[in-house]
This record gives structure tokens, C-alpha cells and sequence, in this order.
């Protein structure tokens, strides 16, 4: 799919200066199918895991099988590390971002988790730390759709300022915004609604009212850490193809994350 270019990040803040200080990080991640090794970041691919650590099965009621029996398999939806995609998502001393889901549609899963989406698992480790690893994870005993099934692809980093959608900003910023959208797109919004893989950055909620989302430990506002997107070339599709976005809590990385699907 052709993308209208986006300008840079330059252009975007002399053309409305006071978008300066809602810029955030973020790290577009433009996945392209290939052989990712375990020691690459990647979509899809092997995991850098260790040997003695159980890999991750699901065993919550899912459409295939409403008792979650048998539990099944994990699979790897995403590994970033540090080197690739640095911001300041990443807790001191970590450098692997490890996301997993379970393969199957769960309609009443734990309130951290969305509704009628996979169920997902996040790991931070160190790489380093990695001294054996698991070469042949298991398998899923059963998945609901060829969609949740993310085909390995290589990905190229490409490090951006992210803006909030329109909605979130004060609205004295609102009406130069959409003349700033309408001179840089064709009829899309390239510039509050950065599309694909994201690491970090803004959430879009063109499709629903602005929401936040608070930290069930320590009541601190979360923030955007990782956007899984529908597409062709990862053969990923969430929702009516859209995007599986997770919030983590920026005080600790331990504290429980919360997905949205959008």
C-alpha cells in the first residue's frame, strides 16, 4: 500500500509552532516478510527466550473453545531491541521488548486485556541475560483466525515525532491543524494519525471519543507503548482491520499494562 509522505517533523512545527510541546517519541516500525533470526528485532519472528522459562500458554474460554481447554501456545506477535527503536519507553537496564499473543478470539477476558481480540503477554528482559536458549517454542493447539497469526517479517526503524489527535489538543490549535492536514495528505491525516507498527507515541481515536487510561497500581496516567496494526504484509488483522494498541504505566514497567483494540 502506497503511504502519502509525511513532512518532517521540521516542516510540521513551523507551520504550527504550538504543536511543540505535544510532540512525542515514537518509532514507526515498516515490516518487510523475510527470516528474522532470534538476535533481530522483528514481526512474527523467533524470540531470543530463554531455555528455562516456560513459554506463555493461554488457558482463558475463548470462541474455539469455551472452557480454554487445552491451553494453548503463545505465539510471537513482536521483539524490539533497544539498539533498533530507543525512546523513552525503555526501563533502565532493559533492552528486549517481547510481545506474545494467544491466537484466539476471548470475549470476556481480564479487565487489563480487550475485549473480542487475542489475549497478549509482554516481556521485558535483558538480552544479555539469555544464556540458553529455547530453539523449538511449542506450537498453538488451535488459533481462530489466519490473522492472528503474524508471518515473520524483518523490520526498518524509522524514529519520528508523534502528535496527539486532534481532539486531545487545546482548540485554538484545532482549525490551523486541519489546514495542516489538508495541504500534507490527500483526504488523510498524516500528521495526528501515523498508521502501522508504532512503537511509543500517540494513540489515534478516530473512531472513538479520547480516553485515558489509568495505572490499576498506581493510578499514574499510562501512556502509549506499543501499536500492532492491521496489514498485508504481516497478514495481521485486529478488529475491522484496525489496530491493537498497549498502555503501559511510565512510573514502572512492572505495574499491569492495558490493551485497547481501536
Amino acid at each position: 500500500m502506497t503511504r502519502t509522505a509525511r513532512p518532517s517533523t521540521e516542516a510540521i512545527l513551523a507551520a504550527l509552532p504550538g504543536l511543540a510541546p505535544y510532540a512525542r517519541d515514537a518509532v514507526v516500525l515498516h515490516p518487510v516478510r523475510g527470516e528474522p533470526d532470534c538476535g533481530d528485532s522483528s514481526i512474527g519472528g523467533p524470540l531470543l527466550w530463554p531455555s528455562d522459562e516456560p513459554w506463555p500458554a493461554c488457558s482463558l474460554p475463548d470462541v474455539g473453545s469455551p472452557a480454554g481447554v487445552p491451553a494453548t501456545a503463545m505465539v510471537p506477535v513482536a521483539q524490539i531491541f533497544r539498539r533498533d527503536a530507543p525512546g523513552p519507553w525503555w526501563p533502565a537496564d532493559i533492552d528486549l521488548l517481547q510481545i506474545l499473543w494467544c491466537p484466539n478470539e476471548h470475549w470476556d477476558p481480564p479487565a487489563q486485556q480487550a475485549d473480542v481480540s487475542p489475549v497478549i503477554e509482554v516481556r521485558w528482559r535483558r538480552a544479555a541475560d539469555v544464556t540458553s536458549r529455547l530453539t523449538a517454542p511449542p506450537p498453538p493447539s488451535r488459533y481462530d483466525e489466519d490473522g492472528y497469526l503474524p508471518q515473520a517479517c524483518s523490520i526498518t526503524a524509522e524514529h519520528l515525532a508523534d502528535f496527539p489527535y486532534r481532539e486531545e489538543l487545546p482548540p485554538g490549535l484545532r482549525p490551523r491543524l486541519a489546514e495542516l492536514v489538508r495541504e500534507s495528505g490527500d483526504g488523510g491525516d498524516v500528521i495526528t494519525r501515523v498508521a502501522g507498527w508504532k512503537l511509543g507515541g500517540w494513540p489515534t481515536w478516530h473512531l472513538a471519543y479520547p480516553a485515558v487510561f489509568r495505572c490499576g497500581d498506581c493510578g499514574t496516567d499510562m501512556t502509549l507503548l506499543f501499536t500492532v496494526a492491521s496489514d498485508g504484509e504481516t497478514g495481521v488483522v485486529v478488529g475491522r482491520w484496525g489496530d491493537l494498541r498497549i498502555f503501559a504505566c511510565p512510573a514502572d514497567h512492572r505495574h499491569a499494562f492495558q490493551v485497547d483494540l481501536h
